[in-house]
């Protein structure tokens, strides 16, 4: 009977997150158009958490990428700060990074990391890696 629950309360355990995900998604990028980034970066940055237990990094990407495809102009910057704030509460330092594909002098390409410790938690496969493009912030 048990063993027959398990595979709802993950399913329920799933959709929440996704909700979670998606409600933060939300209000980063309305805070982005509103506010702009600096601002939203004070405000979201009270919430860090001593790390209680290990965060699933594949968790937190495929809920906050997931979610974007439902916010309008979700862009690679909305994601990294969502995830960022999500992984603050949890107590796991990561950092943005932002850069610029100068190989094209015509069209230059912005692109926003997640990365905590080395792994590249979102904004992956955009624009390559973060060590190929021009740092532009931290």
């Amino acid at each position: 009977w048990l063993k027959s629950i398990m595979p709802i309360r993950s399913q329920i355990n799933k959709a929440a997150h996704f909700a979670i995900c998606l409600g933060v998604v939300c209000v980063v990028r309305v805070g982005l158009s509103t506010i702009g980034y600096k601002r939203v970066d004070e405000l979201l940055s009270r919430f860090h958490r001593v790390k209680i237990r290990p965060v699933d990094l594949r968790k937190v990407a495929w809920g906050v990428s997931t979610a974007a495809r439902y916010v309008p102009h979700a862009s690679c910057l909305t994601q990294a700060v969502a995830g960022r704030f999500l992984l603050a509460r949890r107590g796991q330092e990561s950092t943005i990074r932002i850069g610029v594909d100068g190989t094209s002098p015509e069209s230059l390409k912005a692109h926003a990391w997640l990365i905590s410790g080395k792994a590249i938690v979102l904004g992956g496969p955009g624009l390559g890696s973060p060590a190929s493009q021009r740092r532009l912030f931290p």
